[in-house]
């Protein structure tokens, strides 16, 4: 296959310098492999006190968390990247909490679920940690006691986006 020149108005053009220019999509790896991670958020509920009720609510059809590519959540850390830790965190949960972040694999994330787990809540007491960024690094806050399931979208989105463009924290 032979390279043609040809004139127009613009100037001199070079046809078949790339015969696959209409068929490749061309993009950096990093890029793709974000676009993978953030559609495929495997997610591990580390569910502690009210929130729960609409941590469920979440999950059911009506708000289909499954169009996110965050569908079913998975019971063991090493086979999750997003931990969404769902309500009060105490002192004597905390080392729990720790030891699941730790047993995730990389890249992981995490999701505080309403104001107990972003700031300890009304709970200013000896026994609650003033929010979970005190044990683990938090990627995304969702305000709310306990938070409507639009807010929790929007902070996985969020979250996504943050994968997409490569600014969440891979530790």
């Amino acid at each position: 296959m032979g390279l043609m020149f040809r004139q127009s108005e613009s100037g001199l053009s070079i046809e078949g310098a790339n015969p696959l220019e209409d068929q490749v999509i061309t993009t950096k790896v990093d890029d793709l492999v974000n676009w993978g991670r953030r559609f495929s958020l495997f997610q591990y509920p580390f569910v502690t006190a009210c929130c729960g009720m609409e941590y469920m609510s979440v999950n059911a059809p009506q708000h289909d968390l499954a169009r996110f590519g965050c569908e079913v959540p998975r019971f063991s850390p090493r086979q999750s990247d997003l931990l969404m830790v769902v309500g009060t965190v105490t002192h004597k949960n905390a080392p729990a909490l720790k030891r699941v972040y730790e047993q995730m694999t990389e890249p992981k994330w995490v999701l505080a679920f309403g104001a107990c787990a972003s700031t300890g809540g009304f709970y200013d007491n000896y026994a609650t940690v003033p929010g979970i960024d005190h044990i683990i690094p938090v990627d995304v806050y969702v305000p709310g006691c306990p938070p409507r399931p639009e807010q929790v979208m929007d902070g996985i989105l969020l979250l996504m986006e943050k994968i997409k463009n490569g600014r969440a924290v891979i530790r």
